[in-house]
């Protein structure tokens, strides 16, 4: 990882509020090389999406607080000026966000919203930003891609949007895909053909890809590595197939264990992690998942730090000890 191309260091963003200062996501740090397929997994509320944001630098409250740094091709993002930023996203970086429908400017056709984002980072004419944005629409697997350019958002089928998206966001040739549940609320069949999708990325584009899911399906099938996060933390990191193998977090392991086996015994009802996590304010001073953790010990009333642990980074006292 000596090269990587996105570098996140202690990444903390906390918000302002009448209760004082909020922590949301807490010492996040990572690292994605070239062409890699980093998955960010973990349940609703953990930070994923505000993760993805920070390093868009698309959090606008005035009461956010973000520190940390964001180093993305040698500058930290987090240092820049509007202005480059601006000219980062959608170009060295692009978003696919979670719900295409209102991603989409509703009043102009998706072709036109392609050649708009073209324009904007490439000095080409308007014949040719739209002879692209055909190109990729027909490189997503849309029949009539001619057709469909001239459509508008609402003309289209959920999969149809997300490929658009998916088309937008590789219109300027991105080093770096951060794709925001991809799959949520599309049909199995069209699943598997955005999945297909974003294997095919780095191949035909050399993109790297931060996908953030909740799926482990979905983790297993395409990601090099995963980043679990829990209450704003990252509570496990490494290669996915040593994950899937060994679990070491106790978190990650109930994840797995909820996901339906295809052979054995089969079972009356799935496992399931009880309880919920917690509310921000109602974050434990110690490990966040101690209260719905099997394994709780006295150690966990402290909060344990990210170490190595059977070649990935654990953060539980007990890791390696099960």
């Amino acid at each position: 990882m000596s090269e990587a191309l996105l570098d996140m260091r202690d990444l903390c963003v906390s918000f302002r509020t009448a209760r004082g200062v909020l922590p949301i996501v807490e010492g996040v740090s990572f690292q994605m090389a070239r062409r890699e397929i980093l998955s960010v997994v973990g349940e609703s509320g953990s930070g994923k999406s505000l993760t993805a944001l920070s390093i868009m630098r698309l959090i606008t409250d005035p009461n956010a607080v973000m520190t940390g740094e964001i180093w993305f091709q040698g500058r930290d993002l987090l240092a820049q000026p509007a202005e480059e930023m601006r000219r980062l996203r959608g170009g060295a970086i692009a978003m696919i966000f979670q719900d295409p429908m209102t991603a989409l400017t509703p009043v102009y056709t998706v072709g036109a919203q392609i050649v708009e984002q073209i324009r904007v980072h490439q000095d080409v004419s308007k014949s040719a930003a739209r002879k692209r944005a055909i190109e990729l629409l027909g490189a997503m697997g849309i029949a009539a891609p001619r057709d469909v350019a001239g459509r508008f958002p609402h003309q289209l089928s959920g999969g149809m949007r997300q490929r658009v998206m998916i088309a937008m966001a590789l219109s300027c040739d991105p080093a770096l895909l951060i794709a925001d549940e991809p799959t949520t609320a599309l049909d199995v069949t069209v699943q598997a053909q955005i999945l297909e999708l974003l294997l095919k990325l780095r191949t035909d584009f050399g993109s790297s890809v931060l996908l953030i899911t909740h799926d482990m399906g979905v983790v297993a099938r395409v990601a090099d590595r995963v980043v679990v996060m829990y209450a704003g933390r990252v509570a496990e990191a490494g290669a996915t197939a040593e994950i899937f193998q060994s679990p070491q977090h106790p978190y990650t392991m109930g994840l797995l264990d909820a996901i339906p086996k295809l052979y054995g015994p089969k079972l009356k009802r799935l496992p399931a992690i009880p309880g919920a996590p917690p509310s921000p304010f109602e974050r434990p001073p110690g490990c966040a998942f101690a209260p719905r953790c099997a394994h709780e010990v006295p150690a966990c009333d402290t909060r344990p730090a990210l170490a190595m642990v059977a070649g990935r980074d654990v953060a539980c006292w007990r890791a390696g000890v099960r």
